[in-house]
């Protein structure tokens, strides 16, 4: 599975708030041995979030996670959105959550909050264990939640731990060189597409060294083309350590 988060609201784009949801969502992930494919931090602007919705909907193994904009003022844009790009219908009434919003704020709930409750057809709802305002899901892949917090963390932990807590295990092997990333580039070109291949240089007082990490499902493959990186550096006599 790819898992994306899609980050909505200006508000942090242009400084009034921090974001606080990127981190939560990577270690919550990284819990059951997840991570994310991609992070969206994106303006209320409805092209924009259609975009980001399309691009998720085309990845065949996408699950996404949407923070922001389910409310019911004029800048709450996901629900219609949703709607159009993940169901191509209209919003609809949903009924259990248009009788939570009217047991809440009874007369109050008119004309505007109701509103909350048009949703995607075929959304199931998302507990919200704070107010009973709920988030909503579709296809059991995409998860649209409110922009607070305290509201939406509680939603996507639930989720995670029931429908994602198992994953196929990984292992990585990592090591630190006393040497520049180009020195190792050749080596790099040789690591196959199904181990993933990170390289994070360091400048420390002027002095280049690099970073290789090596990842993969199956150890041994992992072990095999690190070792190529060991011979090398052993050979060239140049310092490295296990991270």
């Amino acid at each position: 599975m790819n898992f994306y988060a899609c980050i909505i609201g200006s508000e942090i784009l242009n400084g009034r708030r921090v974001d606080k949801h990127f981190d939560f969502l990577k270690n919550e992930l990284q819990k059951y041995g997840h991570e994310l494919f991609a992070s969206f931090i994106i303006k209320d602007d409805k092209e924009l979030i259609k975009k980001i919705y399309q691009l998720v909907k085309d990845d065949k193994k996408s699950v996404m996670f949407s923070f922001g904009g389910i409310g019911a003022t004029p800048d709450d844009l996901t629900r219609a959105i949703a709607a159009e790009v993940f169901t191509s219908k209209a919003l609809k009434r949903n009924k259990k959550f248009e009788k939570d919003i009217i047991d809440r704020f009874g007369e109050d709930a008119f004309p505007h909050r109701i509103n909350m409750s048009d949703l995607p057809q075929n959304s199931e709802l998302l507990f919200n264990p704070v107010n009973n305002m709920s988030g909503f899901s579709l296809e059991n892949r995409y998860f649209f939640v409110p922009g607070f917090p305290q509201m939406s963390h509680p939603m996507i932990s639930t989720v995670i731990k029931k429908l994602f807590n198992k994953s196929k295990k990984k292992y990585r092997v990592s090591l630190l060189a006393q040497t520049s990333e180009n020195t190792l580039i050749d080596l790099m070109k040789q690591v196959p597409e199904d181990i993933e291949l990170s390289s994070l240089p360091i400048l420390n007082n002027q002095t280049a060294s690099v970073e290789i990490s090596l990842c993969a499902e199956d150890k041994l493959h992992a072990e095999n083309y690190f070792k190529l990186f060991t011979d090398f550096l052993k050979k060239e006599k140049i310092a490295y350590s296990l991270v």
